[in-house]
C-alpha cells in the first residue's frame, strides 16, 4: 500500500472520531415538537387534546379533576341489540357489546364485547369535545377527562337520548346530547353558549381511540384491517400494520395522515365482522388517521371547522357515530339515510364489481330460503345458469373434438416427425368441421374471478358467521370440524385444532366429497395419452381436496355444487351430441393402468 493510500485511510479515521467527539460533547438540541397530547391543525395551532396521560397508565400525572375511568358516574345503555355505558368523565362512549353475537358457538359463550374503558385489556372508545381557538386554553374546553353532569334520569335507549352540561366557569357553558337508533347508530350533538364578555373560538371534534393493535386479527391478505375512511367519494383503507410507518406530521405532533374534507365523508376502525366509525354531517372537516408510537394508541378523528362565538352567541355541531356489526341490510339502510358510500366500509376488494351483487344476491336468497348454506347451492345454480351459454358451447365443441378423434389420429400418422404439416393439417379440419379447441376452456377462465368473488364473500361478509346449513355444519365461515382421524366422531380422539399442520391432513367430509366430486368429474372423459399429463390429471382432486379442506364450508358447498351440477352438464350435453361418456370405463381403465405401472 502506498503512502497516499495509508494517508487518505488515516484522514477518514481521524474525521470519524473528531465528528463522534463533537456528538459527544456538544449534541444537537432536540427538535422542538408539539404537545404529544394535542391534534394540532393544519396551520399549526394547538386544538384537540388526545386522550390523556391517564389512559397510558401515568395517573400521577393527571390532573385533580380527572377521575379514574373506572370509578366516574356512568349512564346505561340499553337497547334490543346493544348494551354498555356512557363514562361521564370525557362523555366517553367506552362500554358496548353486541347482543345478537356471541364470541363462539359454545353454550354459555360471553356475548361479543366492541368497546371498552381504560384499565381493561384492550381500551377502545369514543371521545368528543371542543378544541380551543383564539382565547381559550385547553382547560377552558371540555376534553378527555372533563367530568359532565348529567341533566336526564333516564338510561340511553331508543326514544331516550340523554344530556349532559359542564360550565367552565369562565363565560362557556357545554352542553352534548346522545341519542341512539335500534341498530347501531348513535347521534352525538355538541352545544355551547357563549355567556361571558368577550369573543373565543373553538372546533367541534370526535375521536376513535384503540390502545395497542387488536388482538384477534386475521392478517389474512384477502382481509382489510384498519382504518377505513370515505372523502368525497373516495375510499382509503389503512392498515394496522401501515400506521406506524406515517410521517411524523408536525402539526399533528404525532405520526398521521390527514385528508381534509371538502362536503362529505367518515372515518374509523373496521374489523373483521364489527366496525366503529365517525360520521360528520355533510360540510368540510379534517379526517385523520394517526398512530402515538410513544404509548402505542391508534387514532382516527374528525374535526369539524372552528365556529367564532360573539358574547351571547350559541353554537352546535351534530356527529353519527356508528359502532357495531357490519350486517349489510343495516349499513345499506344506513347509505340510503344519507352516509355516502356507507356500504363500502365493507371490505369487497378488486372484483366489487362480483362480489357486490354475488352477495346481495346470496343474501335474499337466504332471506327466501331461510338458510345460507342451501342458498349458497341456489346461487350455484344461478351462476351455472348465467354461465350456461358458453358451458353449452364448450361442450358441444368438446363432442366434436371427441367424435374428430379417429381424424385426429389419422392426421398424426400422416404428418409424421412434421409438426408445420400436422398443424396445418389440424386447423384445416377445425375450420371445416367447425370446430373450435380452445372455447373449454373460455367457461373456466371466467369461472376464476367468480371463484375468488365468492371466496371474498364467504369469508369477508358478517352474515356466514356463525351460520349454520345441516348437521354438523353449524358455521358455514369455518372449516369443516369433522375429521377423518377421528372417523368423523366415532371415535373419542380429538382431532387438530385448524391452524396447525396437522389440521391439513384432518381432512372432513366436505373436503372428501369434493375430491371425489372432480376425480368424477374428469372420469367423463378418457385420461390424456401423454404420461405427464396424465399423472397431473390424476393428482389434481386430491390435491385440491387437501388444499381446500382447510377453508371455509361454505366455499366448499360452493366448488361440490358447481362440479355436480357440471358433471350433469357436461354429460346430458354430450349425450345430445351422439358421444356417449363411458364413465364407469373411464375409472376401470385408470385402476388397470395403475396395476400395470405397478
Amino acid at each position: 500500500m502506498d503512502d497516499q493510500n495509508k494517508n487518505l485511510i488515516l484522514a477518514t479515521a481521524l474525521s470519524f472520531l473528531v465528528i463522534l467527539v463533537w456528538f459527544v460533547l456538544f449534541p444537537p438540541p432536540e427538535p422542538t415538537r408539539s404537545d404529544p397530547n394535542a391534534i394540532v391543525s393544519a396551520e399549526g395551532e394547538q386544538i384537540v387534546p388526545t386522550v390523556s396521560t391517564t389512559d397510558a397508565g401515568a395517573a400521577s400525572t393527571a390532573t385533580s379533576e380527572a377521575t379514574s375511568i373506572t370509578d366516574a358516574p356512568r349512564i346505561a345503555i340499553e337497547t334490543d341489540r346493544l348494551k354498555g355505558s356512557v363514562s361521564l368523565q370525557g362523555g366517553r362512549i367506552d362500554e358496548l357489546s353486541l347482543k345478537d353475537y356471541r364470541e363462539t358457538l359454545d353454550e354459555g359463550s360471553p356475548i361479543v364485547d366492541l368497546l371498552a374503558p381504560t384499565g381493561s385489556t384492550n381500551p377502545y372508545y369514543a371521545l368528543y369535545g371542543w378544541a380551543p381557538g383564539a382565547g381559550l386554553a385547553f382547560e377552558q374546553v371540555p376534553g378527555p377527562n372533563t367530568v359532565w353532569t348529567a341533566t336526564s334520569n333516564t338510561d340511553l335507549s331508543v326514544g331516550s337520548p340523554i344530556s349532559m352540561t359542564w360550565d367552565n366557569g369562565a363565560g362557556l357553558v357545554f352542553t352534548r346530547d346522545i341519542a341512539i337508533d335500534e341498530n347501531f347508530m348513535f347521534t352525538v350533538t355538541q352545544n355551547v353558549e357563549n355567556t361571558g364578555a368577550g369573543t373565543v373560538s373553538l372546533a367541534p371534534y370526535g375521536v376513535l381511540a384503540r390502545h395497542g393493535e387488536p388482538q384477534e386479527l386475521k392478517n389474512f391478505f384477502i382481509l382489510h384491517e384498519g382504518v377505513v375512511a370515505m372523502a368525497d367519494g373516495e375510499l382509503a383503507e389503512i392498515g394496522y400494520s401501515d400506521m406506524p410507518d406515517f410521517d411524523i406530521n408536525p402539526n399533528e405532533g404525532a405520526r398521521a395522515e390527514v385528508t381534509q374534507v371538502a362536503e362529505q365523508g367518515w372515518i374509523g376502525f373496521t374489523d373483521h365482522f364489527w366496525m366503529t366509525t365517525l360520521i360528520p354531517a355533510k360540510g368540510p372537516f379534517k379526517s385523520t388517521a394517526k398512530y402515538d408510537e410513544r404509548r402505542d394508541i391508534y387514532q382516527t378523528e374528525a374535526v369539524l371547522p372552528t365556529q367564532t362565538l360573539a358574547p351571547g352567541a350559541t353554537a352546535s355541531a351534530t356527529t353519527q357515530l356508528f359502532a357495531g356489526a357490519k350486517e349489510w341490510e343495516a349499513i345499506r339502510a344506513y347509505e340510503k339515510a344519507g352516509v355516502d358510500r356507507f356500504i363500502d366500509s365493507i371490505d369487497w376488494g378488486w372484483f366489487f364489481f362480483l362480489t357486490k351483487p354475488i352477495f346481495a344476491v346470496l343474501h335474499y336468497l337466504n332471506v327466501m330460503i331461510g338458510n345460507m348454506g342451501w342458498a349458497i347451492i341456489g346461487l350455484t345454480f344461478l351462476i351455472k345458469l348465467v354461465l350456461f351459454p358458453l358451458a353449452y358451447k364448450s361442450n358441444v365443441s368438446m363432442a366434436k373434438m371427441k367424435s374428430l378423434q379417429p381424424e385426429m389420429e389419422k392426421i398424426k400418422e400422416r404428418a409424421g416427425d412434421d409438426r408445420q404439416k400436422l398443424q396445418q393439417e389440424m386447423m384445416a379440419m377445425y375450420k371445416k368441421e367447425k370446430v373450435n379447441p380452445a372455447s373449454g376452456c373460455l367457461p373456466i377462465l371466467i369461472q376464476i374471478p367468480i371463484f375468488f368473488s365468492l371466496y371474498k364473500v364467504i369469508f369477508v361478509t358478517l352474515e356466514l358467521r356463525h351460520a349454520p346449513w345441516i348437521g354438523w355444519i353449524k358455521d358455514l365461515s369455518a372449516p369443516d370440524p369433522s375429521s377423518i382421524l377421528n372417523l368423523f366422531g366415532l371415535l373419542s380422539f380429538t382431532p387438530p385444532e385448524a391452524g396447525s399442520i396437522l389440521a391439513i391432513i384432518s381432512l372432513g367430509i366436505l373436503p372428501i366429497i369434493l375430491g371425489v366430486s372432480m376425480w368424477m368429474q374428469q372420469k367423463l372423459n378418457p385420461a390424456p395419452t401423454d404420461p405427464t399429463q396424465a399423472m397431473i390429471f390424476a393428482w389434481m382432486p386430491w390435491v385440491f381436496m387437501f388444499m381446500l379442506g382447510t377453508f371455509a364450508s361454505g366455499l366448499v358447498v360452493y366448488w361440490i355444487a358447481n362440479n355436480l351440477i357440471t358433471f350433469t352438464q357436461q354429460y346430458l350435453i354430450m349425450r345430445s351430441q351422439g358421444v356417449k361418456p363411458d364413465v364407469f370405463g373411464n375409472i376401470k381403465a385408470g385402476f388397470k393402468r395403475k396395476a400395470k405401472e405397478e
